[in-house]
């Protein structure tokens, strides 16, 4: 097996758990402000990497276009987790998840683009049945059951993958030349004061000393499942091709499905299963 698949696979399990614990730890608390408390846990786990693996004295040999697409990512992080975590507030795991995860479509396009990676017919064929298994998953409200907060995770939603996608792409471009554990690091420190001036401009913060145990247990467990995941999807970015790591990690879909209906208590229609196996399928298609 390649060792960017296996770094790769790692990323989708933490990715999947970081969605739970994050759906339990936001239940009573303000979106941007468990958002703002999940960056402080990864920044501090993404230093201690640094420090394991002995890659901070790379830091002063990081040329500009090193920071600026670093900064780039992270800023794009930044926006991404903001609107993925107030349409989580708002929506349920398997309507809001398979939405973020249609990032891989955008993903992949700006990969043949800006990275020059190659552009098959299966990879075709995948996003089209990606594309398909999301709009399938993606479930609106009926009419009658829309309150003040309706559809609105639709939109949230969307902006996250937006932004997920940039993500990936700038990442990629900004640890080109740097360790990757450093560049997750790095990327890190762009995305707190963006989460914490939200928590600020929304006063949010307000409401920090309300925040019980168990949100707050919650909330850092998503945080560290978060950083493994950073430290492990970038890792494999740095050795595989971003077409095919990506479409790997945005498989935590399933573990997610299958979590948020074991601890969630989530139901899913016959016509979201039928999403997920399709989008299942041409991710795997994708990849080949």
């Amino acid at each position: 097996m390649e060792l960017w698949l296996v770094y790769a696979l790692g990323a989708a399990v933490f990715a999947a758990l970081t969605t739970i614990f994050a759906k339990i730890g936001i239940r009573d608390v303000d979106s941007n402000l468990a958002t703002a408390i999940r960056t402080v846990v990864v920044l501090f786990f993404a230093w201690i990497m640094v420090f394991v693996v002995g890659s901070q004295g790379e830091i002063f040999y990081a040329d500009g276009r090193t920071w600026v697409f670093l900064i780039l990512s992270g800023l794009a992080t930044g926006g991404s987790w903001l609107c993925f975590f107030h349409a989580l507030k708002m929506g349920n795991v398997n309507q809001i998840v398979p939405l973020k995860k249609s990032s891989t479509i955008l993903t992949m396009i700006f990969a043949f683009i800006f990275l020059g990676e190659p552009f098959g017919v299966f990879m075709i064929v995948g996003m089209v049945m990606i594309g398909v298994g999301t709009w399938l998953m993606t479930e609106m409200k009926k009419k009658e059951n829309v309150g003040a907060k309706g559809n609105s995770w639709l939109f949230f939603g969307l902006l996250a993958a937006v932004f997920a996608s940039l993500t990936a792409i700038l990442g990629r471009i900004g640890i080109e030349n740097i360790e990757a554990n450093l560049g997750t690091a790095i990327r890190t420190f762009a995305v707190v004061p963006m989460a914490w001036l939200m928590v600020f401009i929304t006063k949010e913060h307000k409401g920090i000393g309300k925040i019980d145990r168990k949100s707050w247990l919650f909330l850092l467990l998503s945080g560290m499942a978060t950083g493994a995941s950073w430290l492990l999807f970038y890792r494999a970015l740095q050795i595989g091709n971003a077409s095919h790591v990506v479409p790997i990690d945005k498989l935590s879909i399933v573990l997610t499905m299958a979590f948020a209906g074991i601890f969630l208590g989530e139901r899913f229609s016959k016509r979201s299963l039928a999403g997920l196996a399709i989008l299942t399928a041409g991710t795997l298609l994708a990849i080949i």
